[in-house]
Order: structure tokens, then C-alpha cells, then sequence
């Protein structure tokens, strides 16, 4: 599953919202400085969605506030 993302880093609150038009907003407090805040970002959905950390990639936008995500669907990935 691939959405689009905003990040809005060095936020006095976190969480994640979806917006009207289907982006994902998410508030995180720490600062865009050596990934911290693509680390706190892939926290927040991996809770969100209720998946491991290592099923979310961020495949596009790692320097940019705007970034495409990626979770892989458990299903995909369970033996029958």
C-alpha cells in the first residue's frame, strides 16, 4: 500500500492525520537533522497501522518534507 505524506517535523504534538485530499499529515517533534524525523515517522505509522517497523519504507522524499510511502501488506507476506 503507497500513500503520500507530509511531514511536519519539530511539531509541539505528533500524530498522524489524513487530510481531505487522501495525504497523510504527520506531526513529529523531533527535527529533520540525520533522519531523526523519518526514524519518528515510521514509529507513528508503524502504530497507526499496526505493523512491524521494518514492513514501512519511505521510497521517495527522504530529504523532503513531502514523501511516498510504502507498507507492506501482511497478507502478501503470509504463508498459507
Amino acid at each position: 500500500m503507497k500513500f503520500k505524506t507530509k511531514v511536519l517535523p519539530n511539531s509541539k504534538t505528533e500524530g498522524v492525520v489524513k487530510e481531505a485530499d487522501g495525504i497523510l499529515k504527520i506531526k513529529v517533534k523531533e527535527p529533520a537533522k540525520e533522519g531523526k524525523a523519518n526514524k519518528r515517522c515510521v514509529e507513528l505509522l508503524s502504530k497507526r497501522f499496526k505493523v512491524p517497523k521494518s514492513y514501512i519504507k519511505i521510497i521517495k522524499g527522504l530529504k523532503s518534507k513531502e514523501k511516498i510511502i510504502d507498507i507492506i501488506d501482511i497478507w502478501e507476506n503470509s504463508e498459507n
